[in-house]
């Protein structure tokens, strides 16, 4: 068996994303998923945006974890430089590592944010993956 990937298979690709795609990250530490930005980075062509980018942006890469204050907030915040239509993706550590964030905490912020929950992704081996979008019209 061949262990070459294929455009699907990458985990940028999984996610959506394309050529030309900009997307802002929030919440970046040591502890991020390194091949994963490497991965975005390579297939939209251009380097992630940081909390301080006033560009629009197609998406929105937020790294979250327990204990960093008010996910309702924090989402609200990232979302002033999406463009309409665009996605946000919240990456959390996976169950039973440190930081771990419920399921449940983001399917309760996300409406407050105005932001809805669609799915869920496995992109990491340390990270979920849970896709929001604007439910504004």
């Amino acid at each position: 068996m061949s262990e070459t990937k294929t455009a699907g298979d990458r985990p940028a690709v999984l996610l959506g994303f394309k050529d030309g795609d900009l997307i802002q990250e929030f919440g970046y530490d040591d502890d991020v998923d390194f091949a994963l930005r490497d991965d975005l980075e390579d297939v939209t062509g251009s380097e992630l945006l940081d909390e301080e980018d006033q560009e629009v942006v197609d998406a929105v890469l937020f790294w979250w974890r327990e204990g960093e204050g008010d996910l309702v907030d924090a989402l609200v915040d990232s979302l002033t430089t999406l463009d309409e239509g665009g996605v946000v993706w919240v990456m959390t550590p996976k169950a039973g590592r440190d930081g771990h964030v419920a399921p449940a905490d983001i399917q309760e912020a996300a409406p407050t944010a105005g932001l809805k929950l669609t799915t869920s992704a496995q992109v990491s081996d340390e990270w979920s993956a849970t896709r929001l979008v604007t439910t504004r019209f």
